[in-house]
């Protein structure tokens, strides 16, 4: 994971601008304001929809592709650098209240005190359908056809074409 500071006021500024937007979408989840939210990303594919509630730090490095549907609640944890970069697939379903957290601090607590976030990429392959209330964590990779079970924590790789569940979650079976 690279480390990197969020404190700075370049930062601070790039967070407040999507914080903003992202409250604009949820007062009023007009198509306006949904184009909005999408103009923060690197790239945002055909007939994309998000519910109300999502939330994003930057959006600068969240890729997401055609046909994706996200549902309301949704936290993404984006870094503003590419090793924080979020990816999303073609026709993937994100269930309500799931969080994708690219982001994460020292567990040591004197690097701790440093302040300094670290990142890692999230990327999820097409057609993946990820449950309800699931949180992936930074530097996990989704296969194609993947489904993870609602209230799954994924905090390592999974495979295409399998189905994982639980807290870690853990491959279940093929499908």
């Amino acid at each position: 994971m690279t480390p990197f500071n969020s404190l700075t006021p370049e930062l601070i500024n790039a967070r407040k601008l999507s914080h903003e937007t992202c409250r604009m979408f949820a007062k009023s989840p007009s198509k306006g304001n949904l184009k909005r939210i999408k103009t923060l990303f690197a790239d945002c594919g055909e007939h994309v929809m998000i519910e109300p509630q999502f939330h994003c730090d930057y959006g600068s490095h969240i890729s997401i592709g055609d046909r994706t549907f996200i549902n309301i609640n949704c936290t993404v944890l984006d870094a503003p650098t590419a090793e924080g970069a979020i990816t999303i697939g073609a026709d993937c379903l994100i269930g309500p209240n799931v969080q994708l957290l690219a982001v994460s601090h020292a567990v040591n607590p004197a690097e701790r005190l440093k302040k300094e976030n670290f990142a890692a990429p999230i990327a999820i392959g097409n057609n993946v359908w990820i449950g309800a209330g699931v949180i992936v964590l930074a530097g996990v990779s989704i296969g194609d056809n993947a489904v993870v079970g609602a209230g799954s924590i994924v905090t390592k790789d999974v495979a295409a074409n399998t189905l994982v569940a639980g807290n870690p979650a853990i491959k279940i079976r093929n499908i």
